[in-house]
């Protein structure tokens, strides 16, 4: 996307007015410029709010969780200062400040097309996840022990949903229709003028020369009036 932004004026700027062919192309290529001049395509911010959203959520219902169990001070002491893979909430909290920091890292700054970077969050997030609630005994601490590991898991694959299906299609179709538009501008026909032909002047043929009798008629209007009459 950067590429691009930085090329449309270069293929652009330097034509003239009559390098394109009509006001609606001129109009057309003014708006594709605005579109490119953003950087970051509109399903790309979208999946980068919903990778935002993850993180936060998480981290809600691990504060709540937090203070339903006895009081945040406290549990944060017991959670994280004396951590227990076998009971303990922050390591899912830590694995959703990945998911965030990867993803958003890797799509957000460095805008990469691939879908190999939430291939890997999304793997070791379930790995970690099916894992933790075999071993852990975090089914056996109430409701939360349910939902975290499950709204973890289940927004980790909404992640790689949308990068795969909505952001990778979306942007290459884009990419796609941008592209052919540049070639129909570089194809387009000059609207200058060419060299005037011959054949676009024309002029009637001059009216045949008056007669020696109408000349005569126009110098003796008398003349001409007596003849009328008779």
């Amino acid at each position: 996307m950067d590429s691009r932004c930085s090329s449309v004026d270069s293929r652009l700027t330097g034509r003239g007015p009559s390098s394109v062919s009509s006001t609606p192309l001129s109009a057309r290529v003014e708006t594709y410029e605005a579109g490119e001049k953003k950087c970051i395509s509109d399903v790309r911010r979208t999946f980068c709010l919903f990778v935002t959203f993850d993180l936060l959520f998480i981290t809600l219902l691990w504060i709540i969780e937090l203070n339903v169990s006895g009081g945040v001070q406290v549990q944060l002491e017991k959670e994280v200062l004396h951590y227990d893979y076998h009971a303990s909430f922050f390591d899912i909290f830590l694995l959703a400040v990945f998911r965030f920091a990867a993803l958003i890292l890797a799509y957000a700054i460095c805008k990469l097309r691939h879908w190999w970077a939430v291939a890997i969050t999304t793997a070791v997030s379930c790995a970690f996840l099916i894992v933790k609630v075999i071993l852990s005994k975090l089914l056996l601490q109430g409701a939360f022990g349910y939902l975290l590991p499950i709204v973890s898991f289940i927004l980790a694959w909404i992640e790689t949903w949308l990068l795969d299906f909505k952001v990778l299609p979306q942007e290459n179709e884009d990419e796609s229709r941008y592209q052919s538009f540049l070639d129909a501008v570089e194809r387009a026909p000059l609207m200058g003028p060419g060299p005037l032909s011959d054949g676009q002047f024309y002029s009637p043929p001059e009216s045949l020369a008056d007669s020696d009798e109408d000349l005569e008629y126009k110098h003796d209007p008398e003349k001409c009036l007596i003849q009328k009459v008779s």
